[in-house]
């Protein structure tokens, strides 16, 4: 029944001029925005619906992933756009200097929050 549907994910944000402004000219990407709701225009035509909601709360986990071919020259652009990253010191989780995570039994990988709180991730593409 749903096999063939063009599915697509969402999330929440809690301002939208400002998610809009983040995405589409901090982080670069293709974005519109019609009736009060963003979509996400990237790479393989995939679309992410971000919408506004009053009593929105961050996500807890990573809700989108870019994978690139350099973790460590997106990190450091991304950050010249004003972009932090997390710094994590964790059992089984611990990020270098340039808040990047090395584990060999996962790919280099860094995480940063959007405006809103919701965790994206930048990961090495094999």
């Amino acid at each position: 029944m749903l096999k063939n549907s063009k599915a697509f994910s969402g999330y929440s944000v809690d301002d939208m001029t400002i998610a809009l402004s983040f995405y589409g000219e901090t982080l670069g990407l293709d974005v519109s925005e019609d009736d009060g709701l963003m979509t996400l225009h990237l790479g393989g035509g995939t679309k992410v619906l971000v919408y506004v909601k009053p009593n929105h709360a961050p996500a807890t986990y990573t809700v989108l992933n870019f994978p690139v071919k350099n973790v460590d020259r997106t990190v450091t652009a991304l950050k010249e756009r004003g972009v932090r990253f997390e710094s994590y010191d964790l059992p089984g989780l611990e990020t270098d200097s340039n808040d990047i995570c090395r584990d060999p039994g996962g790919p280099v990988i860094a995480w940063f929050r959007d405006p809103a709180g919701n965790i994206i991730s930048v990961l090495e593409e094999h």
